[in-house]
């Protein structure tokens, strides 16, 4: 398949342009499912709620659930997906026509490291996790997935007195270069996330996230990546979660439309969080439905086409309702804005001295069962 262009994303429209493209892009509601929450382990606070489920089991229960939008699926190397299962892996994307869509690099669960991966002062230890996202993105290419996925969980500190941090965040984007040049061609789709284990987590935000990416694209040296960035292409783009963006305090439907500002928006992770909390991964729109109504809105305007991958910790339900829930809130938040009046949308926000409070008398409308029965909107 190659590399998914993304260069549309960044196009900039005017008024009139924008109200063509609202009216006629559509998004293509593609959904994508991590493998890790079929079947959730326990916490430390309680046991595992349901049994633990064999890959094939897995398999089983996404396959079922391809006829109401799950079209792809996710996963981590080494331990999800590895060696000793390639072979279940291709047996079933060939007979079941499913994708996966993404590979994540597992370099942040185990003890060896417990002082950072990439970012680890520990030579060896570094070594390591770059060896590990190298043979990630050998995979992405060789079971024509779209991107390798880096989550810089276990990169961070607690204690920020005497750090070097100029290294500390030289060493992680040295390493992901690295990777990249020796396996070139291949995207890397960051995602960053403020704390959570670790106290503070490096390139925590969306737009660290993105110096980040233009940082590890100007260490780039491989021939293919240096032309494919030369046309324009990212090849360090980003994978924003709606939970960690919550967490660190940002707007989600800004923090997205500034990752598309670059054309660096690879893949969509849906979940529901409390404003910061810990990580919680509640069902999509369970908390703050209007975010992400809007967060959909602004990858319409944006011409987003990649996948909506669902991300996810249903601890106390079914996965198969968690995951219906999921795929039919999103549709009903997605009929929800293609019924809005475009037209009027542009002109509030464009003239919002001659249209107070009107926006968000549509929007109260556009959500009511019996907008009839309010008052009239002049």
């Amino acid at each position: 398949m190659g590399l998914v262009d993304l260069r549309g994303q960044a196009k900039r429209r005017t008024p009139e342009e924008l109200l063509e493209h609202l009216k006629n892009f559509h998004l293509e509601l593609k959904f994508s499912a991590g493998v890790w929450f079929f079947s959730p382990s326990g916490s430390r606070f309680h046991d595992r709620y349901t049994p633990p489920m064999s890959l094939e089991e897995i398999f089983e229960k996404a396959q079922k659930l391809m006829k109401y939008g799950l079209s792809a699926l996710e996963a981590h190397y080494p331990n999800e997906i590895g060696e000793e299962n390639l072979h279940l892996w291709k047996k079933f994307l060939k007979d079941s026509g499913m994708k996966l869509v993404g590979i994540a690099a597992n370099i942040f669960y185990e003890s060896q490291f417990k002082f950072g991966a990439l970012s680890s002062p520990i030579p060896q230890v570094r070594k390591v996790a770059i060896e590990r996202l190298k043979r990630t993105l050998e995979l992405v290419k060789e079971l024509d997935s779209d991107f390798a996925i880096v989550w810089p969980g276990i990169d961070g500190y607690e204690n920020s007195f005497g750090i070097d941090f100029q290294a500390m965040r030289a060493r992680f984007a040295e390493g992901i270069a690295e990777a990249m040049d020796a396996v070139p061609g291949i995207r890397v789709a960051f995602e960053p996330k403020p704390y959570e284990p670790r106290g503070k987590i490096i390139y925590g935000t969306t737009s660290e996230g993105i110096l980040l990416a233009l940082k590890v694209e100007s260490l780039l040296q491989a021939p293919e990546n240096k032309q494919l960035l030369g046309e324009g292409h990212s090849l360090v783009a980003l994978n924003p979660e709606m939970g960690h963006i919550l967490m660190g305090y940002e707007d989600p439907p800004y923090a997205y439309s500034l990752a598309m500002e670059y054309g660096k928006l690879a893949h969509t992770h849906w979940n529901s969080q409390p404003l910061g909390n810990y990580d919680q991964d509640l069902n999509i729109g369970v908390v703050s439905p209007e975010l992400a109504e809007a967060t959909l809105y602004v990858l319409k305007m944006h011409g987003y086409q990649g996948y909506f991958g669902i991300d996810i910790n249903p601890e106390r339900m079914p996965v198969e309702r968690a995951l219906l829930n999921c795929m039919d809130a999103l549709k009903a938040m997605n009929d929800r804005i293609e019924s809005l009046d475009h037209e009027k949308i542009i002109y509030y926000t464009l003239n919002p001295d001659k249209s107070e409070g009107l926006l968000e008398a549509l929007l109260i409308r556009a959500r009511a069962p019996h907008p009839e029965k309010l008052s009239p909107l002049d």
